[in-house]
């Protein structure tokens, strides 16, 4: 039985971390910045006063609030999936895809509004700190690997290149 264990936590450690990490990692890489363009909303009338009632939202109504979006794309990701299921690949890739971002953008938005309320609930704050040890880990062993660190040095050489090649385009202009 032990050595079952061991082969069940070897078999989702090579493929389930994996997986998880690239989410994790998209959703830190997105987390904030989403948040924050969503929150450029906020200086629309109707939009700010949504935004002041969700903020003033007991806990419990700030749980429900929060996992709405969550439960509300289900529908819109299984839809891209039949797509996908129906040989309409690159739409059901796209929906998933817009889907994701969308629906992390409004998750952020919605933790940074509600995370007051949610913290006051004892359960969800030891969950919540839990996740984040977890989590952190979980990016830490992603990006302390040769692979990543390979590819954060392409990222910054192609970033090199593209400043180069923008001021470039820049000189050619301003010399027209």
């Amino acid at each position: 039985m032990d050595r079952l264990k061991r082969a069940l936590k070897a078999a989702t450690n090579a493929t389930l971390v994996p997986i998880l990490a690239l989410i994790l990692i998209f959703e830190e890489w997105g987390w904030e910045p989403l948040a924050r363009l969503l929150g450029q909303l906020a200086k629309l009338p109707v939009w700010g006063r949504i935004e002041k009632l969700i903020m003033r939202l007991p806990p419990w109504a700030a749980l429900v609030t929060f996992f709405i979006p969550m439960v509300a794309l289900i529908p819109i990701k299984l839809l891209a999936w039949y797509w996908v299921a129906q040989g309409h690949a690159f739409l059901g890739l796209a929906v998933v895809m817009a889907a994701k971002v969308f629906g992390t953008a409004i998750v952020a938005r919605l933790f940074t509004l509600t995370h007051p309320a949610l913290m006051q609930m004892v359960w969800f704050a030891r969950l919540y700190h839990r996740f984040r040890v977890w989590k952190d880990q979980i990016i830490a062993r992603v990006t302390d690997t040769p692979q990543w660190q390979g590819l954060i040095a392409k990222k910054r050489r192609w970033g090199r290149k593209g400043r180069c090649a923008l001021m470039r385009v820049r000189k050619a202009f301003a010399a027209a």
